[in-house]
């Protein structure tokens, strides 16, 4: 990692089902979130960490959210929805962009924790503000977009052993 000093302050932000689908996907595994932030942060000044869940009452639920924060996250909980036709949905896109925004003031970098497409314009909003925008995702499934947007971007799957349970 470059540019990286002690005063740095980091906000880290983690698209919790983007994270676990694709771990799930690729390793049938799950994300180690205490490595996820301890290399995230990297010796700087944690100003905020975020893990953007859904509450879907699956069983383990509440133990991963409990999990999540002992190691070091606030957690922002969002209900699933099921429409009429069956089809669900949960998406924090907006929450985490607003976020970040909100968080640009008070922070020199911004790392989002992942592969979605649609934060591309959110990092280039973010570096226009001067802030650093780093990204950590499993690069097989990261949107080329947001790899081109960012100021740094980390491929989970080059150190598995480092982000998966």
């Amino acid at each position: 990692m470059t540019d990286i000093h002690p005063n740095q302050r980091v906000a880290v932000l983690a698209d919790s089902q983007n994270l676990y689908h694709t771990a799930q996907s690729l390793y049938s595994r799950n994300i180690d979130y205490s490595s996820l932030l301890s290399e995230a942060v990297s010796d700087r000044e944690l100003t905020r960490a975020i893990a953007y869940v859904i509450r879907a009452d699956s069983p383990e639920e509440e133990k991963f959210f409990d999990a999540l924060i002992d190691i070091g996250f606030e957690t922002k909980i969002k209900e699933i929805k099921t429409f009429g036709d069956g089809s669900k949905k949960a998406d924090w896109d907006v929450g985490m962009s607003l976020d970040a925004v909100t968080l640009a003031n008070h922070v020199d970098t911004v790392v989002l924790c992942t592969g979605d497409g649609d934060f591309s314009r959110l990092c280039s909003h973010l570096r226009h503000e001067g802030v650093k925008v780093e990204v950590m995702a499993f690069k097989s499934s990261t949107a080329e977009e947001l790899i081109e947007a960012t100021d740094e971007f980390t491929d989970l799957s080059e150190e598995e052993d480092t982000y998966l349970l």
